[in-house]
């Protein structure tokens, strides 16, 4: 496992963070993936993710596909965008509502999620990723500390590519009687449209599928949902 520096003021906690983010977007990036970076309160730090890993300052480092989405309606630009298998970068506080909601369908659309932000943390299971900063002084987006982390981010995730081995993930085999993949339970979706029948047509990081919804009512597009063996059994409050 690549290992982040500690040398430049990061904790532990924040360096293992930084070094298993930089794993996970080198596997998805080796696999195809575009990143899409969000900043709804500083765009100018998703423009300069995107800068950062399409175009590298190192000579012989890849240049990695990466776009900053900026302007308004996020949501619906980071869905229009976004295929399975993709990357989003949010740089944000924790209470932003446009990343929050972004990060809350990402399963549903397949994506991981990297979260950047510093002050109170955002809930546990918000990004697949999240790398904080313990500093509550409101100028630390402007201080150079967030460069620091996704420039690192950008470094380490260059550092697993000069290792190959690290680039494929063993699938996991089930083991249990009953395998909570296979089974297909409790899958995310969102819902993108719905017909009088009690059905929706939804968007998961399979693909789209029709699934019945008369288990959890009336629905609405963009809500988002669990569906299992066809059926969504219950609303996802995010």
């Amino acid at each position: 496992m690549t290992e982040a520096p500690t040398d430049v003021g990061l904790s532990q906690e924040l360096a293992a963070d930084l070094a298993a983010a930089s794993l996970a977007l080198a596997r998805r990036f080796a696999a195809g993936a575009t990143m899409w970076c969000v900043a709804p309160q500083w765009e100018p730090h998703a423009q300069h993710v995107a800068v950062e890993f399409v175009h590298p300052v190192i000579v012989g480092k890849r240049a990695l596909p990466a776009v900053a989405l900026t302007g308004r309606d996020l949501v619906d630009a980071a869905r229009l965008s976004v295929r399975s298998g993709d990357i989003v970068v949010a740089i944000a506080d924790a209470a932003d509502p446009e990343v929050t909601a972004i990060t809350a369908r990402a399963p549903a659309w397949g994506a991981t999620t990297v979260w950047i932000g510093h002050g109170p943390r955002p809930p546990a299971g918000a990004a697949d990723h999240v790398l904080w900063l313990e500093d509550a002084d409101p100028a630390t987006p402007a201080t150079g500390k967030f460069v620091l982390l996704y420039h690192l981010l950008w470094e380490l995730t260059h550092v697993c590519f000069e290792h190959p081995g690290l680039l494929t993930e063993d699938a996991a085999e089930c083991t249990d009687e009953v395998c909570v993949t296979c089974s297909d339970e409790g899958r995310p979706a969102e819902v993108l449209s719905v017909t009088a029948d009690g059905t929706a047509v939804v968007r998961t990081a399979n693909g789209r599928e029709e699934v019945a919804t008369l288990l959890v009512g009336p629905v609405a597009p963009g809500e988002l949902l669990l569906v299992h063996a066809g059926t969504a059994i219950t609303k996802v409050d995010r």
